[in-house]
């Protein structure tokens, strides 16, 4: 396995040649959340497939620059949940401020991902940040957008893109050394929690109330 240089090395690589693919996401993201915004949310397909589009985006960076096991790792991601999305229905999630202040954060977080970008002017980060291009922020948003209440609502996504999320913050904090990454690593906790048994249970008998009104 490459050494922690090797590995921040070519995620810089990324970031840096990467630069107008990641203006183009974040261009699509903040059409797609002022999209959202107007009209509500999208099918559970329609917001699936956006939510996971950038997980490809990452996957196709890696391998092109010689990280395979990220590259793998993400196509596989991509996988499970597109066939998530495939078989879910439409479930309305009542949405909670703790939830939506932790996605708000966390896909700020993602917009303007402080890491990589060295010598690059204070205004790449608002625009060019590696969001959709490496794993970490890219997760973020994911996350951020999913504890929104975009993309499926059933345990499978929610657990599978926590345990992913789980692993690149740990990773990134103590083998890289990428502190920040820990950002990542409250989202996915977040995530996992609000999807726990015990948390839809509690939440149950109150969409219930509200039913029979």
């Amino acid at each position: 396995m490459p050494g922690p240089d090797e590995i921040l090395a070519g995620l810089r690589e990324i970031s840096f040649r990467g630069l107008g693919i990641a203006v183009l996401w974040h261009l699509l993201v903040g059409a797609s959340l002022l999209l959202f915004w107007r009209r509500g949310r999208p099918g559970v397909r329609g917001s699936g497939a956006l939510l996971i589009a950038p997980l490809i985006s990452v996957s196709v960076f890696a391998w092109l620059y010689g990280n395979p096991f990220n590259g793998t790792v993400f196509a596989l991601l991509a996988g499970v949940l597109g066939l998530i999305t495939w078989q879910s229905a439409r479930v309305e999630v009542e949405r909670q401020t703790w939830a939506t202040t932790l996605g708000a954060m966390l896909i700020a977080f993602a917009w303007i991902y402080p890491h990589f970008l060295e010598g690059r002017s204070q205004f790449a980060y608002l625009i060019a940040a590696p969001m959709g291009l490496i794993p970490c922020p890219t997760l973020s948003l994911v996350i951020g957008l999913s504890l929104l209440g975009y993309g499926p609502a059933g345990r499978g996504w929610s657990f599978t893109l926590a345990l992913v999320g789980l692993f690149y913050a740990l990773f990134g904090a103590l083998r890289l050394g990428v502190m920040i990454d820990l950002a990542l690593l409250a989202g996915a906790l977040g995530l996992a929690f609000r999807a726990s048994p015990r948390k839809q249970q509690e939440e149950q008998p109150h969409q219930q109330v509200h039913a029979h009104q």
